[in-house]
């Protein structure tokens, strides 16, 4: 029935029926008088959905013929999304005014990314996933280009769109391949279709798939638009693309490879080792001759989707536990560092160099041991919290017989080490210079303080989401 079918969508509804008024109402009401009541409505509504979708959610429904599912796997990557892009529209609200970019356009354009992204997660048909996946990249695009006035902001807009558009033909290509020799665009006929012994056209259907996701998640080699976009994108908007979108991205790869082929795990399992492998390697030693701390925290994504596509790569219901587990951990380390990076300025001027971290730690001690267990964290030093991300994924590779995937990424951490310590090592033992002198105001240090408050007490039980997960991933590898 059609009402039913609508109350598992009601959260999407609600959030495109505030977007609309939004805009309606910024409108009518004067160029951006409404900027700072809509952002923190959209963080509020963002908040209230998760509430709702985590604690009424049970079971597995699925709407509209089944090209919609709503289960534990989607109810969860649905809270990540909107917890995290909640928290960055919080923590950026000071940057954005202080900017003048604080504009009725962020949060609407925002909610309407956030909503493809829950679109996304609980796709069940490939229509349905191209549907989220453009109403997503296509509200980013223009939200990496939202400092009209700035060359590099421009600049990275463009470079996203462009190459956006180059991998969303990737991807359509590969659905219509896998649509022309499955017959259906159902996630259950293909994997029906598919069966144990996929033909060689699905296994290319397969191939400009994952090479369209891969983009998505930001992995080498299909990485190229991370570092630029990054850089010049304003920081609330890099600070975003970081965290909500990457969760999103990552949930929706482990619902096509194993809700659509889930058949021919030891076809998928290989290009997923290889973008482990190289995103995992590259984002580690690229990193390490960077001096933008936006740059380098692009290669560190790039490293870090590494580290869960090694999850994802097992192919195992462990392997997707440990995936969501490390995402969760991901967003967290990332909100707290971005919301020190928010913070840093000089002469009112906002500075993104590393160098500008020199003696930090003289003038701010509390604030500088915040962002080492955040870097700790990052590098997977024990006992942090990122330790037992990295520690997951792990063991998922080596459970399925993927050691040496599990070697290269410990020899991989290893390296990428090294330019958190750098960081931590400029902070303490840097020559004092000019350094930072901007104030740090209230939301942006209880955001950075809470993410490494979380990193050094969630190794008592990780707050219960490792319990969730499993029952996610228990939901999706049947």
């Amino acid at each position: 029935m059609i009402s039913t079918d609508l109350s598992i969508i009601a959260p999407e509804i609600l959030l495109a029926v505030f977007a609309m008024a939004g805009l309606v109402g910024a409108v009518y009401s004067g160029r951006d008088a409404l900027s700072q009541l809509l952002t923190w409505a959209a963080a509020l509504l963002f908040v209230a959905a998760a509430l709702y979708i985590g604690l009424t959610g049970e079971g597995t429904h699925t709407a509209f013929g089944g090209i919609f599912v709503d289960d534990a796997f989607s109810r969860f990557a649905k809270v990540a999304v909107l917890l995290s892009a909640a928290a960055v529209l919080i923590i950026s609200q000071d940057y954005l005014s202080r900017s003048d970019l604080l504009r009725f356009e962020y949060p609407i354009l925002v909610t309407l990314a956030v909503i493809g992204m829950m679109v996304m997660v609980s796709a069940g048909d490939l229509m349905t996933l191209y549907m989220g996946l453009e109403l997503q990249s296509l509200a980013l695009y223009v939200v990496a280009a939202l400092r009209r006035d700035n060359a590099r902001s421009t600049e990275a807009g463009l470079k996203y769109f462009v190459l956006g558009a180059l991998s969303s033909g990737l991807l359509l290509y590969g659905a219509s391949l896998t649509y022309g020799y499955a017959g259906t665009t159902e996630f259950a006929g293909i994997i029906e279709a598919a069966g144990a012994d996929a033909s060689i056209g699905l296994i290319f259907g397969l191939v400009f798939l994952c090479a369209g996701f891969a983009f998505k998640v930001s992995a080498a080699p299909f990485h190229m638009w991370t570092p630029d976009v990054y850089e010049g994108s304003p920081t609330p908007v890099t600070a975003l693309f970081a965290t909500a979108p990457k969760v999103a991205a990552m949930a929706l790869f482990a619902r096509v490879v194993h809700d659509a082929f889930g058949g021919v795990v030891g076809d998928w399992q290989q290009i997923l080792a290889f973008l482990a492998v190289v995103s995992m390697f590259l984002g580690a030693i690229a990193a390490i001759g960077q001096r933008d701390i936006k740059r380098l925290m692009a290669y560190s994504s790039i490293s870090h989707m590494g580290y869960a596509l090694m999850g994802l790569s097992a192919g195992t219901a462990q392997g997707v536990e440990s995936m969501l587990v490390y995402m969760a951990i991901y967003v967290v380390m990332n909100i707290g560092t971005f919301a020190f990076i928010l913070s840093m300025s000089r002469d009112g001027r906002h500075v993104t160099e590393i160098d500008a971290l020199n003696g930090f730690a003289t003038k701010e001690p509390l604030k500088a041991l915040a962002i080492l267990c955040l870097m700790f964290s990052l590098a997977g030093v024990p006992p942090l919290l990122g330790f037992f991300g990295k520690y997951a994924v792990l063991l998922a590779a080596v459970d399925a017989g993927l050691g040496w995937l599990a070697v290269a990424g410990v020899v991989a951490s290893v390296i990428g080490a090294f330019y958190y310590l750098r960081i931590v090592y400029y902070m303490y033992f840097g020559e004092e210079t000019e350094g930072l002198d901007g104030r740090m105001t209230t939301l942006p240090w209880l955001g950075l303080v809470a993410s490494a408050v979380i990193m050094l007490v969630g190794i008592v039980n990780l707050f219960g989401i490792e319990g969730l997960a499993e029952a996610a991933a228990a939901t999706l590898v049947r």
